[in-house]
């Protein structure tokens, strides 16, 4: 067994963000509110503990909303879904709550006012990523997806003097404002969105890794292999000096991680609960390791409200208790 870290340093700020809480909140509340089964189409966030826990209580998850019975409540992911999926929904008089991050919804916003104005609009993302799929679905006829700078050399629009981009929430702040950076290049007059579309919490998260990778031998990020916030929260520790993995839980630490390394640093994805930050830490406490130190670098207060649906049914359900 390799010999303990010395020391461990903990990102902060790290794991939840505001639209995850919400998304989870959300599929809790339904479940209190009108028992099992809740569906929920795809998986309410990328975290495999997260998504078996609910799965535990009750909640169904599916790939899309036409496996759910006609009839039934379905949850939409914080990912956000393409109108077609609202629409098929209503054919199937579904249920919906939609839990989608409110700032997914900024850039589906977007999408729509420049197509409605007749631009091209480039969407820097990730092919087949789930919040890819449903901005794209807000105006499939006029957004093309890039993911590289070799995609923008590439790119060929019919007006170079109409386009506009936009962004996956959850990228690589470098990366994309190195993109970012090439479209201006080639297209002088690009509009750009009125704020970043690259979220609070993916660009805070980053920047507490970037920070603290300089003090660390090693870095393990808490997140699941379909996370792309998770993903890249690794690359951008390895970009700033320390070897970095990712792992879904303290099960996966492998002892060769671990030879030579005096101080570990750890973070966790958007999507991933304390509780397993927290296990990893009683992991290397068993191990020997005796000090653990909160690496502040910015505080967050940001909350969203739960979506209107389970608002409005807390509120019935409230007026109905009888006075005591």
């Amino acid at each position: 067994m390799a010999q303990a870290p010395e020391k461990l340093f903990l990102a902060a700020p790290r794991g939840y963000c505001a639209g995850v809480d919400r998304a989870v909140e959300t599929v809790e509340r339904a479940l209190d509110l009108y028992g099992p089964p809740v569906y929920v189409r795809k998986e309410i966030v990328h975290n495999k503990h997260v998504v078996e826990e609910l799965r535990g209580r009750g909640a169904i998850f599916v790939d899309q909303e036409t496996e759910v019975p006609d009839g039934e409540t379905v949850v939409f992911s914080a990912h956000g879904v393409a109108p077609s999926v609202h629409r098929n929904a209503e054919e199937r008089s579904l249920k919906t709550i939609d839990a989608t991050c409110p700032l997914v919804t900024k850039v589906h916003v977007e999408a729509k006012k420049f197509a409605a104005q007749g631009y091209t609009i480039v969407l820097i993302g990730h092919a087949g990523h789930e919040e890819v799929e449903g901005t794209m679905g807000e105006a499939p006829e006029d957004i093309v997806l890039i993911e590289t700078e070799a995609d923008v050399d590439a790119l060929e629009v019919d007006d170079p003097e109409r386009v506009a981009f936009i962004s996956q929430t959850t990228l690589s702040v470098d990366e994309t404002n190195v993109i970012i950076a090439r479209l201006r290049d080639k297209f002088p007059s690009i509009q750009a969105p009125r704020t970043d579309d690259i979220c609070y919490a993916t660009t805070n998260r980053q920047m507490a890794v970037r920070q603290m990778a300089r003090e660390c031998d090693l870095v393990l990020v808490i997140g699941s292999r379909n996370s792309s916030n998770s993903n890249r929260l690794v690359e951008v520790a390895r970009d700033h000096g320390a070897d970095s993995h990712l792992i879904d839980n303290e099960g996966e630490v492998r002892d060769e991680w671990l030879e030579g390394k005096r101080i570990v640093g750890i973070t966790s994805g958007a999507s991933a609960p304390e509780e397993l930050v927290q296990r990893l830490v009683d992991f290397f406490r068993a191990r020997g390791t005796r000090e653990v130190a909160e690496f502040d670098v910015v505080s967050e207060d940001v909350r969203f409200m739960l979506p209107k649906e389970i608002r409005t049914a807390l509120g019935g359900r409230a007026t109905a208790q009888p006075a005591t």
